[in-house]
């Protein structure tokens, strides 16, 4: 028993269990991270960025929605097969619904919807 529990707070602790998550709905530009943290969001979110956005997004590169109140990274579902259902929106305006969480100082957002914004 007592490995049991050594192991759920060993597990507890590398998943992070301790953050809250909150149900939000970011609204920005899907933009590829590294480009974002290089040349900065103004570029980065940019529409001549778009089909570099699309490209990073392809090699499965990390992407983030760059909102008004911050870069939310995306992870979860939505980036698997290398960005695969996200390819569509990189470099576009988003509206994306999920769990925010933040860790070390950085905003996640595990998608649980998402859509190009009108």
């Amino acid at each position: 028993m007592r490995k049991l529990m050594l192991g759920i707070a060993a597990v507890s602790l590398a998943f992070g269990t301790g953050l809250s998550a909150e149900t939000k709905t970011v609204s920005g530009v899907l933009v590829d991270v590294m480009c974002n943290t290089k040349q900065g969001t103004e570029k980065a979110t940019g529409a001549a960025h778009a089909d570099c956005a699309a490209a990073c997004a392809k090699k499965g590169s990390p992407l983030a929605v760059a909102s008004d109140k911050g870069i939310y990274e995306v992870v979860g579902a939505w980036t698997e097969n290398k960005n695969e259902k996200l390819i569509e929106f990189a470099g576009k305006k988003v509206v994306a619904t999920g769990d925010v969480t933040e860790k070390d100082g950085k905003m996640i957002i595990a998608v649980s919807e998402i859509k190009q914004a009108r």
